[in-house]
């Protein structure tokens, strides 16, 4: 049979639109003649190359493919062709298409109508009728060897003749149907497939970093705009209010810095500060103020305090415009009592670290120390000299409370905290030793011999160094508060006196410095002199005419015999070296307070000076500048600041930081000052000197005597200030010590030379000092 020309009439007849039910009338056929080949995946799925035959026995038909359960399964015909191509071809029995149709249609009616129990038993049985020879099997008829292609899926409207695997033919089931035919039953419809749900679209990334950045911008507009009302719009009123409302809920509580040590050369402690509480109270607690008369009757008798002074400091009061919350009611208290306190549990009083000075020696080197007050700042003495040193920075802590006590801070609320900063410790040059016994000697003496005030110093007549400096009255810096002012002054830096005979020396030490008079010259005097109305006479008075030996007039303390030379000298000779010795000036050894003394310059000499001024009146100074002006004897002529000061020690790191070097300055030639040390000794070692009681045994000692007056408020007192300076050994000297006591008689030979002397042993034998190496020379008073 020749191919069928392409606009022929399909021979499958009218074919359905897709996708329309095999039950309803076919549509128009469409206009595709010359289509052929395979039409859908189902087809491609049962198609099997070199024609063999797979028949799908037993296996339940795709509900993606087709609905109904009892459908056979599609075969691939002979030779490999679709069932598609056998559309349209005659069918190989002769019955009538419209019949078979009609059974076809019942016999699924029939299936559908079953119970659902019995689907398996139907599938079973539809399984064995597949394998018999189908009644209403479709002749095929070749067309050129190829078969048609196969149609569509399903929805075509047109069932094809499948192989039955025995190799007779079944009528396709389905078949469009003419619209002048009858139309079969209504079918009924088939499940729907459930088509999973579309997964969610996914959001703009950039739609959401437009959104994050709109929305943060906004915040900072807010926070801007915020900022600007409460700083710009805020008004006075408002801004008061809320720092009033701050303050009251903020209480501060000061941390005291430990205060530096004051030690000896040794380091030893001098002064220094211990373990002890301070007692403060809350005036704001609300409990306390109903009941202030009885705790304050409670608290007088530990802390020592009037009762009266503490209701005082328990009432309310305001400053700078807010209510107090921290008074204190005492410092320093023992830790016992302090414990004491707390065990109460009374209403508003509260306890804190706090430290106290304490003086270990007591009195020792008191007066030089001085002492703190309640607020730990020096007042007097070095503590207050150095207060800013020793002090040290405070700290505190600033912290939130609410209605409860003022000790405890509100969790997680405002809190800040300043550690306080330690001060640093003083190292003096005194050696607490020697201090003591210079101290010791001084009070004895000075109580025998019943003076107002006394006062003791001890050079390094090579450093300059103070070894010891004391004063009578002494007092228990651990108690300050049970002493007179007076009682506490430092005497060698606040007393003024004149130096008496003691001045001579200067003198003398000028005139063999200008060449005027040698250790050898010789001085005729007499009993007395006269200068401006006023009449000076000797202790030793002498003959007139009577010529004397330069150790002579120092030994007896010739007044006649000073003045003559003082007129060889001139008043501004004898001024210039005045202040060459350091009188009339502060030394600046590190005491505060310290009186300068006061020196007649030349323009203001009267006509009783020229007598006066070389005998060491009309002429102030301390016991400290006349210390240092002999210690320039003593070194070779060169004068050496005095000083206490050692060192400073950090209190952060410990860090030793050693005192600045003392100012030095020359004041005569070494020969002239060892010429004048040897004139000296005739003080001490000539029979009837005036210093006959400073001698110290196996030592050479050079020295003077003095006699003057202490001034009080500038006018000049009855009593002597009576005075021994002097140097040992005097070969070599190494220390110098001077001392003062003001007595109601009595010379400076009588009532200080024995104390010198005694200091002068004691320090000569602590340090080790070998006596003396040479002999002593002999003098002589008269030539």
């Amino acid at each position: 049979m020749s191919p069928r020309a392409d606009d022929e009439t399909p021979r499958r007849g009218t074919q359905p639109r897709r996708g329309a039910s095999r039950d309803l009338p076919a549509e128009e056929p469409e206009e595709n003649p010359g289509r052929r080949g395979r039409s859908s995946i189902g087809d491609a799925r049962a198609y099997t190359p070199r024609g063999r035959t797979v028949a799908e026995r037993g296996r339940a038909p795709r509900s993606g493919r087709n609905a109904d359960p009892f459908r056979p399964a599609l075969q691939v015909l002979d030779g490999g062709e679709t069932p598609s191509r056998a559309r349209g071809r005659k069918p190989v029995d002769d019955k009538d298409p419209a019949e078979a149709r009609d059974k076809d249609t019942a016999r699924r009616a029939e299936a559908r109508d079953k119970d659902a129990g019995r689907r398996a038993e139907a599938r079973t049985k539809d399984t064995a009728r597949r394998t018999e020879a189908p009644p209403r099997a479709r002749e095929r008829k070749p067309a050129g060897g190829d078969t048609e292609p196969r149609t569509r899926g399903r929805g075509d409207g047109v069932r094809v003749a499948q192989d039955d695997g025995v190799g007779g033919r079944r009528t396709p089931r389905d078949r469009a149907v003419p619209r002048t035919q009858k139309r079969p039953p209504a079918r009924p419809k088939r499940p729907e497939k459930r088509v999973a749900a579309e997964p969610p679209k996914l959001a703009s990334g950039t739609r959401r970093l437009r959104l994050g950045t709109v929305l943060a911008l906004s915040l900072f507009v807010t926070i801007g705009v915020r900022l600007v009302v409460l700083q710009v719009a805020t008004s006075p009123e408002e801004a008061a209010s809320l720092l009033a409302l701050r303050e009251r809920r903020l209480s501060t509580v000061e941390l005291p810095a430990p205060r530096g040590s004051i030690l000896d050369s040794s380091g030893a402690v001098l002064a220094h500060s211990v373990e002890a509480r301070y007692v403060y109270v809350d005036p704001e607690n609300a409990k306390l103020q109903k009941k202030i008369p009885e705790v304050a009757a409670q608290l007088a008798p530990l802390l020592r305090v009037q009762q009266s002074k503490l209701i005082e400091l328990m009432q309310r009061k305001q400053s700078l415009g807010r209510w107090l919350k921290f008074r204190y009611l005492a410092r320093g208290v023992d830790v016992g009592v302090a414990d004491k306190i707390v065990s109460m549990k009374l209403p508003g009083i509260y306890t804190h670290s706090d430290e106290r000075r304490d003086v270990p020696g007591k009195d020792l080197a008191a007066n030089l120390i001085g002492f703190t007050g309640d607020d730990h700042h020096g007042l007097e003495g070095l503590e207050a000299r150095y207060d800013e040193l020793l002090h040290g920075t405070d700290g505190k802590r600033v912290f939130e409370v609410g209605k409860g006590t003022l000790g405890a801070a509100i969790p997680g609320g405002y809190e800040q905290f300043t550690a306080a900063k330690p001060g640093n410790s003083l190292q003096l040059t005194i050696d607490r030793d020697v201090q003591y016994e210079v101290q010791r000697i001084l009070d004895a003496e000075a109580e025998k011999k019943k003076a107002t005030v006394a006062g003791a110093v001890v050079l390094d007549a090579r450093t300059g160094e103070v070894l010891a400096q004391a004063s009578y009255p002494a007092y228990n810096a651990a108690k300050p508060e049970d002493y007179d002012s007076q009682e506490r002054i430092d005497v060698p830096t606040s007393v003024v006196t004149d130096p008496g005979s003691s001045h001579k020396a200067f003198i003398f030490g000028a005139a063999l410095q200008e060449g005027l008079i040698t250790p050898d010259s010789t001085l005729k005097i007499g009993p007395g002199l006269e200068r401006g109305g006023e009449d000076f006479k000797d202790s030793h008075p002498m003959d007139k005419g009577t010529e004397m030996t330069m150790p002579g007039l120092l030994a007896l303390s010739s007044n006649v015999g000073t003045i003559l030379i003082g007129d060889m000298l001139g008043k501004e000779k004898i001024y210039a070296y005045q202040q060459k010795f350091g009188l009339g000036s502060a030394t600046g050894e590190g005491m505060p307070g310290e009186a300068e003394g006061l020196l007649l310059k030349p323009e203001e000499w009267s006509g009783s000076a020229s007598g006066s001024v070389p005998i060491g009146h009309s002429v102030s100074a301390t016991l400290i500048q006349m210390a240092a002006a002999y210690g320039a004897i003593a070194n070779d002529g060169t004068y050496i600041q005095p000083q206490l000061i050692k060192s400073t020690i950090s209190g952060v790191d410990g860090k030793v930081t050693p005192a600045a070097e003392p100012e030095t300055h020359k004041v005569l030639d070494p020969q002239v000052a060892s010429q004048l040390r040897t004139l000296m000794e005739a003080v001490v070692d000539t029979k009837g000197g005036t210093g006959g009681a400073a001698a110290v045994t196996g030592y050479r000692v050079a020295g003077k005597t003095g006699t003057g007056k202490m001034l009080i408020d500038g006018q000049y007192t009855s009593h002597n200030a009576s005075s021994f300076i002097g140097m040992a050994p005097a070969d070599n000297p190494r220390y110098v010590i001077a001392v003062s006591m003001d007595v109601a008689t009595g010379s400076g030979g009588e009532v200080a030379a024995p104390s010198f002397s005694e200091m002068m042993s004691y320090t000569l034998l602590h340090y080790r000092v070998p006596p003396s190496g040479t002999k002593q020379p002999t003098f002589k008073i008269h030539p």
